[in-house]
């Protein structure tokens, strides 16, 4: 039984415009280097060897934060802080960035404004370079875009405004369950038209360009029961599905992201 053992990273992942499937890649040290979809229909061992190292400094650690930091990282570097998760506090302007030479590349690039459709449909943000491997990460089923803004903190803006009234988050028990809407897009997007000033809307496109997913899943669970390694450090169960961040067991199901600095050995 082939054996590979490693540290966590959130999945790589891959979209075929051909037939819309997602392919996933197990990330451990940072390179990918295992197939996962070959891996549905079959059992796999994880095993927690009870070590977690920082993704960024690489030491060693008794508790991760936002996924993989150590607690120094956390409070110290751009791509921790709240304008992160809260673009529309983004306080470079006012000298404060934790890293100005990051802040430059990372936020002051083209972003996209978004619905995708993963649980309900939402509303969303994300760097345009990277936006289908934003929305194979959400486990949405369809994306489009419907705006883009010169920086993250203009984008930031727009989605905290349209947020007040419409969804911005994915309800991920519905999103493992393929209890997706099948709502259209326009009514959300005339919405949206009416909700932004004058001058946000010149950033929004009417015929943007609209994406679809499939996933490796061959039976979608009935209930969703959420498992860490803390609290299962090892286990041996069929891998059904993956999608998302989550590998899909037929007992639980298991958010790869959040185990980020975590050591593990998989076999299969």
């Amino acid at each position: 039984m082939p054996s590979i053992t490693g540290i966590l990273r959130k999945m790589n992942t891959a979209h075929n415009p051909d037939n819309n499937l997602v392919s996933y890649t197990l990330n451990l040290n940072g390179e990918g280097v295992q197939g996962l979809n070959a891996l549905i229909d079959s059992e796999i061992s994880i095993a927690f060897t009870g070590q977690m190292y920082c993704t960024a400094c690489g030491r060693s650690i008794k508790k991760t934060f936002n996924s993989g930091y150590c607690y120094p990282c956390f409070t110290t570097l751009p791509e921790c802080d709240i304008c992160i998760v809260k673009p529309e506090k983004c306080h470079f302007h006012l000298g404060t960035c934790r890293d100005s030479t990051w802040g430059q590349t990372h936020c002051f690039q083209e972003h996209t404004l978004y619905l995708a459709r993963s649980s309900s449909i939402k509303i969303g943000i994300t760097r345009s370079h990277q936006s289908i491997h934003r929305w194979m990460d959400q486990g949405a089923t369809e994306a489009k875009e419907i705006g883009f803004f010169e920086d993250r903190y203009q984008v930031g803006l727009a989605e905290a405004a349209i947020a007040k009234v419409m969804k911005d988050k994915t309800n991920w028990r519905k999103m493992l369950k393929n209890e997706v809407t099948t709502e259209d897009f326009e009514p959300y997007f005339q919405q949206i038209l009416e909700m932004l000033s004058d001058e946000q809307g010149m950033s929004l496109v009417s015929d943007g360009s609209s994406y679809s997913f499939s996933y490796p899943v061959s039976a979608y669970p009935k209930k969703i029961t959420s498992k860490s390694l803390d609290k299962l450090p090892a286990f041996t169960s069929k891998l059904i599905g993956i999608k998302g961040q989550y590998l899909i067991f037929e007992e639980h199901v298991m958010n790869l992201r959040s185990h980020g600095g975590y050591e593990i050995s998989l076999s299969y």
